[in-house]
């Protein structure tokens, strides 16, 4: 199967968990569907926004074991984007972002009263006040910190490690699949 394959079929249970997510958002958040470039809602602001961070420190840990973070799998190589930070990004989304997203649009840390729509940029864009950039930013670095069990993260096997030490295990693990020709195998919580 090829790159574009496996990028359209996670393109494809990507749309249909964001649709499904329109169950779980109360109305007054506006969520109907992933948008972005500008959001239109302070859902998919939010989301931005995490997924930006996130690939902020896939690509550390991406570059931190000598990948070119340009050359990707899954996400074509184009210019000034990291597509391999991108591909490994992936496996993380639902286990940080989008779990985060939910939870705080959920229990109050950020209201629908926290956005604002448009600047001298667009008209439609939504954007976070400052002080909800910060609640959030802050209930991400809490998440980064919580101990999941990695089947490497002791010395000799299983151990637990926080999600920044999870990115660079995973870089780790796809280094040892490329050399191996092994499959690699990517991060799953309980």
């Amino acid at each position: 199967m090829s790159g574009f394959q496996l990028s359209a079929i996670g393109y494809r249970l990507s749309a249909i968990g964001y649709r499904l997510s329109d169950l779980v958002f109360d109305p007054s958040w506006q969520f109907t569907d992933r948008n972005r470039r500008p959001p239109t809602d302070p859902v998919n602001a939010t989301l931005s926004l995490g997924y930006t961070l996130l690939q902020h420190h896939i690509l550390g840990a991406v570059q931190s074991v000598g990948f070119d973070p340009y050359l990707g799998f899954l996400h074509q190589p184009d210019y000034h984007r990291p597509s391999l930070a991108l591909d490994m990004m992936e496996e993380f989304r639902p286990l940080i972002i989008d779990s985060l997203v939910l939870r705080c649009c959920s229990d109050g840390r950020l209201t629908p009263a926290d956005f604002t729509t448009g600047d001298s940029a667009s008209r439609y864009a939504v954007r976070l006040s400052d002080e909800a950039k910060r609640r959030f930013i802050a209930a991400y670095e809490e998440r980064l910190q919580v101990k999941l069990t990695h089947p490497e993260g002791a010395d000799r096997g299983p151990g637990e490690v926080d999600y920044r030490r999870c990115f660079e295990l995973q870089a780790r693990r796809l280094v040892r699949a490329i050399q191996s020709g092994e499959a690699y195998e990517p991060m799953f919580t309980r």
